[in-house]
């Protein structure tokens, strides 16, 4: 291991950071964690969507920042609700901005942050930070290069004496994560001299809990320590597992009693395990499985990416009906292994490039393992087995997308301008036209959805038929049984959700996000009422709790009040089969 001889003397360099008093400390979080769920202040179940904010972050362009000021954060924010009615964020920080020397906070890039991160919180999303890095640092990588990275900053990285980088022959940048000696030794290096990080990390933690204010840091969620955490390399002896057990895990243990310190005592840290784990082309072990019960101050935090897809030659043709549901219930599985809540805070599929023919079906298996367990064959029969809705944040929202002006490595001969501007990805499901109009690159039947954003109980099932578009066909995966033929005659080929839960709470409503210009033919055993802006169903929360219910809603025109009122028959009498008393 390469030793490093950093110590860390803030106060020489005058650097006075403004303390966490207790008043603050007490500050109430909207949305908190109960045993496997997200929960709000009314005790209703919480389901999170939404984006990561984003990508740019791993630019110099705009110094790290994802929007150039406040006012693009809140153009972004405002495209962002209008465009897809997402309820949460994932704000990248860069811990390489944040510290540019030993024992310095630069405080003028975290006013910017601040400022942009809280124009989300105005506009009424919940924020999860994220100390993001992937190959772990820009300053590994020479003007030539065929990739680059993002994180640490360069003072760390030069300390180390790294060797040339080199991929050898990689066709995805992520392959330098197991093959590239420099990312991998670098890497190593940082799981055992994590100080300057840690330092860093608390002090960042402070800004932000000081400067958000108690109206703004009640939408923060918490804190992703570490985006995809990995080894770089292995001990004799060592493997995932046990990596996880010895390393990863005392990690988040120190980094959660850092936040208690930092006056982040009430919200969880985002704990994610090694990103190979739930790989479809990996036999890695992990997901914590040494860790116990760790709830409710960690929540469980996974990426899923379907790697077979994006390879190009591991699955041939399009994703179909069920394709992710396997790999997002190993998610489900592992929160009710250890006790705490999950999020998927990083899904998505290239939008461009030799495979981005397969986003529209990808993308689509991947909101269908979010909303439930099951397949769309198996729905409506085996609905029992469908299980909460799954909180998810997909990569990325990316405003620049397009219009970037990066020099790779500050190569000047290498200025990257399509699509996300690193490593030739291209994932944001959003650009600006030349108006400066936010328009989505993906239809909006997929990005625009039905979810059940806060259930007064606990959710028992749900499903959403988007039909989101494959070029122009319409992808049709929960077909409505013949045995339910007033429910089929409601849907009429139109998209649908629905929703069964058992009641709890306070008595507040159900609420269920709604897609734009939805007609909305409501089929429910009880009363209901819809937002002035056509965005939000509420569902009466009143009467006894543990009383199964339902609701079926579609973008339909209303069918006959004989046929809506023997569809209501079809449902109880299928509700109360699946969820008997």
């Amino acid at each position: 291991m390469r030793m490093r001889l950093f110590l860390l003397f803030p106060a020489i360099l005058g650097l006075i950071l403004t303390p966490v008093s207790p008043a603050h400390a007490a500050s109430t979080p909207l949305v908190t964690v109960d045993g496997t769920r997200f929960v709000d202040g009314h005790g209703r179940e919480v389901v999170l969507r939404g984006f990561n904010v984003s990508g740019e972050v791993k630019l110099a362009e705009k110094g790290r920042l994802p929007f150039a000021d406040a006012a693009a954060a809140r153009t972004s924010a405002l495209a962002m609700r209008n465009l897809t009615n997402a309820n949460a964020v994932r704000f990248l920080l860069s811990w390489e901005a944040a510290q540019p020397a030993p024992g310095v906070i630069d405080t003028t890039y975290l006013a910017k942050v601040t400022e942009q991160a809280g124009a989300f919180a105005d506009a009424g999303f919940a924020v999860l930070f994220d100390f993001h890095q992937d190959l772990f640092s820009r300053y590994l990588f020479n003007s030539g290069s065929w990739y680059t990275g993002n994180g640490a900053p360069k003072w760390w990285v030069q300390a180390g004496n790294y060797p040339q980088e080199s991929c050898g022959v990689c066709v995805t940048w992520g392959q330098n994560i197991t093959q590239n000696a420099a990312v991998q030794q670098a890497t190593y290096d940082f799981w055992r001299n994590r100080t300057d990080f840690m330092w860093q990390a608390e002090q960042v933690l402070r800004y932000l809990r000081t400067n958000l204010g108690d109206s703004r840091f009640a939408h923060v969620l918490g804190v992703d320590p570490w985006n995809e955490p990995y080894a770089g390399k292995y001990d004799s002896g060592q493997n995932s597992r046990t990596w996880e057990q010895t390393v990863l895990w005392p990690f988040y243990q120190s980094f959660r009693a850092m936040m208690d310190t930092a006056g982040w005592t009430d919200r969880p840290a985002f704990v994610e395990p090694n990103p190979f784990w739930n790989g479809n082309v990996s036999n890695q072990t992990g997901g914590l499985l040494d860790a116990g019960a760790i709830g409710p101050r960690y929540v469980f935090n996974s990426h899923f990416y379907d790697q077979a897809a994006i390879s190009g030659v591991l699955m041939w043709g399009k994703a179909t009906d069920g394709r992710e549901s396997a790999d997002f219930a190993k998610i489900r599985d592992r929160s009710t292994a250890l006790s705490t809540a999950a999020i998927v805070s990083e899904f998505g599929h290239p939008l461009t490039g030799y495979t981005s023919d397969k986003a529209p079906s990808v993308d689509k298996a991947m909101y269908q393992g979010l909303d439930s367990r099951l397949t769309g064959a198996q729905w409506w029969g085996s609905v029992a087995g469908s299980g909460a809705a799954l909180s998810g944040l997909q990569w990325q929202w990316d405003t620049n997308s397009g219009r970037h002006q990066e020099l790779m490595n500050d190569n000047p001969d290498k200025v990257k301008t399509a699509g996300d501007a690193w490593n030739d990805e291209d994932f944001s499901a959003v650009a600006m036209d030349d108006t400066g109009t936010a328009y989505l690159r993906q239809d909006a039947r997929l990005l625009d959805r039905i979810y059940p954003a806060a259930v007064a109980g606990r959710t028992l099932a749900f499903a959403y038929e988007d039909r989101a578009r494959d070029g122009s066909t319409a992808m049709a995966w929960i077909p409505v049984p013949a045995s339910l033929p007033n429910v089929r005659t409601t849907v009429n080929s139109s998209r649908y959700g629905v929703l069964v839960w058992r009641s709890g709470g306070d008595g507040s409503p159900t609420e269920v996000k709604l897609p734009a210009g939805f007609r909305n033919t409501i089929a429910s055993d009880v009363a209901y009422t819809i937002s002035a802006d056509g965005r939000t169903l509420s569902l009466a929360g009143t009467g006894a709790a543990g009383v199964v219910h339902y609701a079926l809603i579609a973008d339909s025109v209303a069918p006959t009040a004989a046929v809506l009122t023997a569809a209501k028959t079809e449902l109880a009498a299928w509700a109360k089969t699946a969820f008997p008393s």
